[in-house]
């Protein structure tokens, strides 16, 4: 197991993660602590835990919205195949009427 080295708001962590990933851990970290600091700056200084607490509800809330857009957007790539599925029978429908063909 490999450990990256992160800084929260002045302290310092080792955080465990898979090989290859301290990078990304790093990467991750140094997101929420600029979040942390937006949320400080907007509400004071109300103690690490309800800091902590009020990143974790807003991310959710951003995950649960781009999972919505996701399933709204995978709605709309099906009903979008369907219709032009049907689109393609109902001229080749009409192209076998125009030739006299029966339906």
């Amino acid at each position: 197991m490999a450990k990256a080295d992160i800084r929260i708001r002045g302290r310092s962590f080792s955080i465990a993660c898979t090989p290859g990933q301290e990078m990304r851990v790093q990467r991750l970290a140094e997101q929420l602590d600029v979040r942390l600091a937006n949320i400080c700056a907007a509400v004071g200084d109300i103690g690490d835990d309800r800091l902590l607490l009020i990143a974790a509800l807003a991310l959710l809330d951003e995950l649960d919205a781009a999972r919505q857009t996701a399933a709204t957007s995978a709605a709309d790539q099906r009903a979008a195949a369907l219709v032009t599925a049907m689109a393609a029978k109902v001229e080749a429908l009409a192209a076998r009427l125009e030739s006299g063909g029966d339906a």
